[in-house]
C-alpha cells in the first residue's frame, strides 16, 4: 500500500469532485480516493477525527481556491500546520492565485479542465516526495525556493540549483545547468530572498558563490575595450562585473 497515493478531493462542485474522481481512476499512478469534501470545514473534520477514530493517512489534496466560507488558501495553511501535513495541489479555473499557491509549498498548481497528462504529473510528483519526507535534512529544509514561469506554468526552483540571477528589461531571467526561467520578482527582492549565497556582480546581476569559477578581463563586445567578468559554472558563461565589486568577487573565490 505505501506505493499507492492515498487522495483527498476537495471541491464545493459535486460535478467537479466527479470529474477529478473518474481522471484519477484513469490516471497511471496507483491512486484511492480516500475521503472527499466540498469546504474547508469538511476537509479539516476529516483530519480532526473523532476520539475513538484511526488518524487518516492522506498523502495528497486535491485543492479548490474559490469555495464557500474559508477558501482552499486558507485550508493548505491550516493543513501545514499538522504533524504529517499531506502534499497539495491546487486544482482551480482561475490562474490569478498561482503565486500564493507556491508560497504555501503547493505541489502543482493544475487549472480547469485538468488533463490527465497534467494530473499524471503531479501525482508522480507526490510519488517522489513521499520517501524523501523522512530523510529531509535539517540545515537544508529552509533552503529558499523561487517561483519561476515556464512556458505557461510555475514551477519552483530551490535556490541551490540558480546558477545566476540577471534583469533584463522588464523581468529576470533566472539560469540553472540545464534551464532558463523568467522571474516577476525584482533584483533587489530576490537579493534579499537569497542572502549570502548570491553575490552582486553588477548592477544586473547576481551570482552563486559556488558557480564562479574564474575572473578576469576580457574584451567589452558592446562598450569597446575591456572589463572585468567572472565565468560561471557549469555553463561557461561570462558575466560582467562592475569596478566596484571587483573586490568583493576577487575575496568569494579567494574562499575568504
Amino acid at each position: 500500500m505505501n506505493d499507492v497515493l492515498r487522495v483527498m478531493v476537495v471541491d464545493d462542485e459535486p460535478l467537479a469532485r466527479l470529474r477529478l474522481k473518474t481522471l484519477l481512476s484513469q490516471s497511471d499512478c496507483p491512486n484511492v480516493v480516500v475521503a472527499e469534501a466540498g469546504d474547508a470545514r469538511q476537509a479539516l473534520a476529516v483530519f480532526s477525527p473523532n476520539d475513538d477514530a484511526t488518524d487518516p493517512v492522506i498523502d495528497l489534496v486535491l485543492l479548490d481556491i474559490q469555495m464557500p466560507g474559508p477558501d482552499g488558501l486558507r485550508l493548505a495553511e491550516r493543513l501545514r500546520t499538522l504533524p504529517t501535513p499531506p502534499a497539495v495541489v491546487f486544482v482551480t479555473a482561475h490562474a490569478g492565485h498561482a503565486l500564493q499557491a507556491f508560497e504555501l509549498e503547493a505541489l502543482d498548481y493544475l487549472t480547469k479542465p485538468v488533463r490527465l497528462d497534467r494530473l499524471n504529473a503531479a501525482l508522480a510528483r507526490c510519488v517522489k516526495r513521499k520517501p524523501a519526507a523522512a530523510a529531509v535534512v535539517p540545515e537544508l529544509a529552509d533552503e529558499p525556493t523561487l517561483v519561476a514561469q515556464d512556458r505557461g506554468r510555475l514551477v519552483r526552483v530551490p535556490a541551490s540549483q540558480v546558477i545566476y540571477l540577471k534583469a533584463e528589461l522588464k523581468y529576470v531571467t533566472l539560469r540553472t545547468a540545464e534551464h532558463s526561467h523568467v522571474l516577476d520578482q525584482s533584483l533587489t527582492e530576490l537579493e534579499a530572498q537569497l542572502g549570502e549565497r548570491f553575490v552582486r556582480v553588477h548592477r544586473n546581476a547576481l551570482v552563486a558563490r559556488s558557480a564562479m569559477k574564474a575572473l578576469e578581463r576580457r574584451a567589452d563586445d558592446e562598450e569597446g575595450g575591456e572589463t572585468w567578468a567572472v565565468q560561471v559554472g557549469p555553463t561557461g558563461e561570462w558575466l560582467a562585473v562592475s569596478r566596484r565589486q571587483v573586490a568583493t568577487v576577487r575575496e568569494v573565490m579567494a574562499g575568504r
